[in-house]
């Protein structure tokens, strides 16, 4: 035989109208039985069987609804269906720990730590303090700010003697302090991880980062000699020290650990540059000069000439006549084949040699000279009385350097004799086949430069590319081969995609699907306009704003339909009549009260009322919590549970402010005018709507909505002339809207009735 589900529901329906709850519940049953799907059914189904008494059965609905709802993203109607098995079993350690979770992932840092308690409650009542310890982190988890609370947390791990869960708790403490500034904190934090582990990198370095921030590096230096003292061969341990002595201004030591770092990672060596700088900065001209030799070939070869010549340029701002910077500075030139700038720094190289008596230099400087400016004799001569020039100045040659339609220059040796520059290495006549470039062998070491004593770094990049047949040197073609090119525009970020777009669209419009089904169409309407508002029109939207021209109108569906809000209202009277006097004891005991510390373990009932006690330190919520509060409100609202929903939209309306250009508490007055309603307590429905009324800034369509919820809230408290009041402002602003006319002859004529009936008094 087919199931019939209409038939069904007529019968389940007629059984509740009569009050035949138990035959109402077979019904019931049998819906859900024959489709999984209908979750409206399931939770009418919950809502009887917590009637008779039967909370295992109606929490195994909720919960179905609930897995369900958690699975679809519909968080906030998973956290109402879980609220509902809360009242029915209340503190449950699995229920509050699916609920801390929602909470959390929602933005509701206080609800879920309240519930989070709760589970790491019940693990300390059963001994397992590692797990409960586990859920005290998911607490400090939920704010990351809150460094007092991950401190707590890190003491109780040490008091479990979980010595490495309590190491990371005191660095991310340290972390976060160091980020909002706090760098005495954030050094006191790392410190008592140093305690726990005084070989952790990330310890380490923690404690560099903050005793910089500080100010104090030169103290975070002496803790880093001493792990490089007990690990002397952990590079990123001397990378650390270094740092630390360039931080606290020390050259000479920067200097030492610097070149020990290079010497176990050679691909440092821009580490040298800082220490460049301090000795600059310190006005030691000659070690600044020396330590620059020490990295000259290597930047040269990884082509950071320009970088290199900021170095020596600025050695030499301080003293332009510094004969080692003038040579240092005379070889880059020679790498980029600048040879007009090249010349000149050869005149400044021998000028300054000269005042200086080093001859050497001043050889040197000449032998390049006469290379250059084979016309200048003077140059020759000089070279002459200083003996002539030196093989390894002649050596010094950039491979593609030819010089065309010159003299052989034939130089005197210091013995009198001629030397000729070997034709292979030096051709001044004749176009030659360029060899490969190889800086490494273009110039003559820098530790054999008279008056500099620099020890050798060992060389690791690679030479320099063959460039095929000899052309002639364009400085400008040279520079642009070396410049990047053109910086890229960025690029836009990509656009969600339009099939995300509309899954999320699709998914929204569930939730609207569901207030249209229970009969709330101020809300579906509300709803279909911010989703308007975000994804912009949408057939399926206008499908829906259709459907609720077409159908009744909110205030009417709830009066002339028994809503499932009965079940809800009327469960603690029945519950009291029909089950025996426990079932009824369903009351959630709050969550700040104070623990039964005599069941718990001690050292972790102590954290958690200090984890409690955090809570009296939340700051404020931010603007974004309002949108959880005011959804959470109709998720609750959905599933019946007005106390809750009044206590959301409560909480929402005091994140907003009357004419602050938004609907938020506009909104907000009139789900708790409904929501009173719901509740039976008129009056204070006629608060709210007053308050939403009194509220500027709004249509005249969605005021019209609130005199006429307004007018029908009076009606039904028995006071005719302000409903009549209500109404007729109704009426004057749109005489068609919701039958407001026939409803006033109605009340007209109750009103009239009623003084007939009322003797007159004289």
């Amino acid at each position: 035989m087919l199931f019939d589900k209409a038939k069904v529901v007529r019968a389940a329906e007629k059984y509740l109208a009569q009050g035949k709850i138990p035959a109402a519940i077979k019904e019931y049953e049998q819906l859900v039985a024959n489709d999984n799907d209908d979750l409206t059914a399931l939770n009418m189904l919950g809502d009887l069987y917590v009637r008779v008494g039967s909370k295992k059965e109606a929490i195994a609905c909720f919960l179905r609804i609930a897995e369900h709802f958690g699975a679809q993203d519909f968080n906030l109607k998973a956290i109402a269906m879980y609220k509902k098995i809360d009242r029915l079993q209340p503190r449950d350690p699995e229920i509050a720990e699916k609920l801390a979770h929602l909470y959390g992932v929602q933005g509701l840092v206080v609800d879920a730590r309240a519930q989070y308690l709760i589970v790491a409650e019940a693990y300390s009542k059963a001994g397992e303090s590692r797990k409960g310890l586990d859920v005290l982190r998911k607490i400090a988890d939920l704010d990351p700010e809150n460094t007092d609370v991950r401190i707590q947390l890190a003491d109780g791990y040490l008091k479990a003697g979980l010595t490495s869960e309590a190491a990371a708790a005191f660095i991310a403490a340290g972390e976060h302090l160091l980020t909002r500034g706090a760098s005495e904190a954030a050094v006191e934090a790392y410190g008592r991880a140093l305690e726990i582990n005084p070989q952790d990198y990330s310890v380490l370095n923690g404690i560099l980062a903050s005793h910089i921030a500080r100010g104090t590096a030169d103290d975070a230096a002496e803790i880093l000699e001493r792990a490089v003292t007990d690990n002397p061969g952990e590079t990123p341990l001397h990378d650390l020290l270094a740092r630390a002595y360039v931080a606290a201004e020390d050259a000479e030591r920067a200097d030492h650990a610097t070149a020990e770092l290079v010497v176990r990672d050679p691909s440092t060596y821009l580490r040298f540059v800082d220490v460049v700088h301090l000795y600059l900065k310190a006005g030691n001209l000659d070690a600044a000069v020396e330590v620059v030799g020490r990295i000259l070939e290597q930047m040269l070869s990884a082509r950071q000439e320009v970088q290199l010549l900021e170095l020596v340029n600025e050695a030499l701002a301080r003293d332009p006549e510094h004969v080692g910077g003038l040579r240092l500075l005379v070889r880059i030139l020679w790498w980029q084949r600048d040879m007009e700038k090249l010349q000149a720094a050869l005149e400044r190289l021998l000028e300054s040699a000269q005042a200086a008596e080093m001859v050497e230099d001043e050889r040197y400087a000449l032998t390049q000279l006469t290379r250059l400016a084979p016309d200048q004799q003077q140059y020759f001569e000089r070279l002459n009385e200083l003996g002539g020039a030196t093989e390894l100045s002649l050596s010094e040659t950039p491979a593609d350097f030819q010089i065309v339609g010159q003299p052989v220059p034939t130089f005197e040796s210091s013995a009198g004799t001629a030397f000729d520059p070997p034709a292979e290495e030096f051709e001044w006549n004749s176009v030659a086949e360029a060899s490969p470039a190889d800086p490494s062998a273009s110039f003559a070491d820098l530790d054999q430069i008279p008056g500099i004593d620099i020890p050798s770094v060992t060389t690791t990049a690679a030479a320099a590319s063959s460039e095929g047949e000899f052309q002639e040197i364009d400085f400008e073609t040279v520079v642009a081969q070396e410049l990047p090119g053109p910086p890229q525009a960025p690029r836009e970020p990509k656009s969600k995609p339009e099939a995300d777009r509309l899954a999320m669209l699709h998914q929204e419009l569930e939730s609207v699907d569901f207030y249209i089904t229970q009969g709330y169409g101020d809300i579906a309407l509300d709803s279909l306009a911010l989703l308007e508002s975000q994804f912009g029109a949408h057939p399926d939207i206008e499908i829906r704003r259709e459907l609720l021209k077409n159908a009744p109108v909110a205030a009417e569906v709830e009066d002339s339909i028994q809503p499932p809000a009965t079940v809800e209202t009327t469960v603690v009277e029945t519950v009291t009549s029909e089950t025996p006097p426990q079932a009824a004891a369903i009351e959630v005991p709050p969550a700040s009260a104070t623990l039964e510390t005599s069941k718990l373990d001690p050292g972790l009932a102590e954290i958690m009322e200090e984890f409690r006690a955090a809570e009296d330190d939340e700051p404020a919520p931010g603007e974004g919590d309002f949108e959880t509060h005011y959804n959470l409100g109709l998720a609750y609202k959905d599933m019946y549970m007005q106390d809750e929903a009044i206590e959301e939209f409560q909480a929402a309306a005091g994140l907003a402010r009357p004419g602050d250009g938004t609907a938020r508490y506009f909104q907000c007055c009139n789900m708790l005018g409904h929501c009173f309603l719901q509740k039976g307590l008129p009056r204070l429905a006629v608060s709210w709507f007053k308050k939403g009324l009194a509220a500027p800034g709004h249509s005249e369509d969605e005021y019209q909505a609130l005199r006429y919820d307004l007018g029908a809230t009076y009606e039904e408290m028995g006071n005719l002339d302000e409903a009549i009041e209500a109404f007729s402002e109704v009426y004057g602003v749109d005489i068609s809207y919701r039958g407001v006319a026939e409803r006033l002859q109605q009340l007209q004529a109750r009103k009239n009735g009623d003084q007939q009936q009322t003797p007159a008094t004289y």
